[in-house]
Parts: structure tokens; sequence; C-alpha cells
């Protein structure tokens, strides 16, 4: 089936197409409800993206079956479904997704199928992109800040109890044990991030998707793109950059690990700069990958950004 089918609907056709795959689907496979892989009869929670879904494990335990639609490594801004997807989502029993804009293609991913879904996002404090076309506009990456994913937790065991109302003790005493783990990753954060100079301060990367960490951190964010569905960057996207790293002798810049880092690379070209590294926003790794947790993912990346602004080793 030709991918365009499931492109973020810009004209009745397109979004016609989908909802026709849609109902295709639900044909074959019928309404909604729990799927089984084997003897597991547990409810299905389907999440977005893998950070999502690790942290939808940790609040669910055993009680629920947790899945992602995209795997480790996808790109989750332009992420296109497959007519798969769409089959897991109608057997579902609850979806979960982060809201804040992040999934543009999750709305017509969700339309006509008969299944309850949560914003997890719901009442964090949201950061506005400052700039380019997106200016204004949520900040979708919140979850880049363990304090929001303490939010995150709270309305996913919300959501658990409705779909589990006997295990909803159990939801929210878990979502309370992962919560001190959060908060022991913050102030973890924080501590290793603050020994870095003033001068050192300034976290140079492709996306603008640290706004939530550099708050936190007490970072100045700067970025090629705003978001990663245009991850084309423009010659004055790069020539800004390369014009703050020269201007505020900045030593290392940064990319993330589902883009191309070639853009950051012309700016370590033409400014001396070092690259530092990959850090990880939008997916987890492979199990046996740097990041197979989202406790991981924080970790690594208040690492990375530290040891090479630093100057240190790894």
């Amino acid at each position: 089936m030709p991918n365009f089918l499931f492109r973020c609907a810009k004209d009745v056709h397109r979004s016609a197409a989908l909802l026709i795959s849609i109902a295709l689907v639900l044909g074959v496979c019928g309404c909604g409800g729990s799927s089984s892989a084997g003897a597991d009869d547990r409810p299905v929670v389907l999440t977005t993206f893998t950070v999502l879904a690790d942290v939808a494990k940790n609040v669910a335990g055993d009680r629920l079956r947790v899945e992602s639609i995209t795997k480790a490594g996808a790109e989750i801004h332009g992420y296109e479904p497959t007519p798969g997807d769409i089959r897991k989502a109608a057997q579902a029993d609850l979806i979960l997704d982060n809201g804040l804009n992040l999934e543009a293609w999750f709305a017509q991913f969700v339309e006509g199928l008969d299944v309850p879904h949560a914003v997890v996002s719901d009442g964090v404090e949201v950061m506005p992109i400052a700039e380019d076309s997106y200016q204004g506009k949520p900040n979708p990456h919140a979850w880049m800040s363990p304090r929001n994913v303490q939010i995150y937790a709270d309305n996913m065991a919300k959501a658990f109890a409705k779909l589990d109302p006997a295990h909803a003790s159990e939801f929210e005493a878990n979502a309370s044990a992962y919560n001190a783990q959060l908060q022991g990753v913050q102030d973890e954060m924080v501590s290793k991030l603050s020994v870095m100079s003033v001068k050192q301060r300034a976290l140079v990367t492709c996306e603008g998707a640290f706004s939530y960490l550099a708050r936190d951190a007490g970072l100045k964010e700067v970025y090629i793109w705003a978001v990663n569905a245009e991850q084309q960057a423009t010659p004055q996207q790069i020539a800004r950059a390369i014009e703050f790293v020269k201007d505020n002798q900045v030593p290392a810049v940064f990319c993330e690990s589902t883009v191309s880092d070639a853009p950051m690379q012309q700016v370590v070209g033409a400014t001396g700069a070092r690259f530092g590294g990959t850090l990880y926003v939008d997916s987890l790794s492979e199990a046996d990958g740097p990041v197979p947790t989202y406790l991981d993912l924080m970790r690594h990346d208040a690492k990375v950004i530290t040891t090479a602004l630093t100057g240190g080793t790894p």
C-alpha cells in the first residue's frame, strides 16, 4: 500500500484515502479489543513511541501489555503509519500519545478507530518554540525533563485505572515508585551539568529538542532547526549556528540519533568545534544499545553533554 496514504492529510483526497484504509483494516480484523500474543490476554496499551512505552511499562507493571507503534531508532515527527500499525491500533484497549503537536500523523491515525486514548503530557508547563516557522507553538519534547515525566507517569496511572479499575491502587503505587527514580535522575542530571562554567553552558544541537533539559540545567539552547518535521537544514540555519559557535567559542556541538549529523558536521568544519557526540531524544535504543530505557537516555545525554563541553573523557 503506498506510503502517501498515511502522510498527514493536506487535502481531502489523502484524508479520504486514510479513512478507507482504516475501514478496510477494521473489516479484516474486526472491532477494537484486546489482542493476544499467545496466551497473553492482558489489556493492550499502545504508545506512539518507545520512550512512552518504557515509562508506561514501569507504571503498568505486569497488569498490562505495553507496546510501541514505532520501533527503536524511528523518527517520530514525520512517521508514516503502516497497515500493520492500524491493525495493531484497532485491537488495542488504550492508546497513549504525547500530544503538544509531536505526532503530526496521530489525529488521522486514530480517526475511525473505536479505541480510547489519553494524552500523557496534560498538565505539563509547556515551553514555546522560540524561533523559525514554529515560533510560539509548544515545544513537544516535554519528556526531556524528568520532572515532566513524573506528570506523564501520573497521567498514565489514571488512564490505566480507568482501563483496569481492579488494579488502580497498584498503578498508583507503581507511578509513585517510578517518580522517585525520576527525581533521582533529575537531581543527578542537574548536579552533573552544574560543573560547567558559564562560558561552557551552550548546548548546540541539530533539533530544538532540549528546551526542557536546558531550562532544568541552566544551559543556553541553540539549534539548526526547530522541529525534525523539516529535516533539510537551510544554508541560513547552518550559518546562524556557525555564527553562534564562533562568537561564543563553543567547544563542542551535538546531533540526535534519529537524524543525519551532516548539517552539524558543516558547523564543525567551519568553526573548529568538535562533534561532542550523539544525543537521544525521540527514541530509545535496542536493548543492547546505550539507552534501552528512559532513565538511561537522560543519564547518557547528561554525560555526553558534560564530557564534551568540559573537555573531559567519557
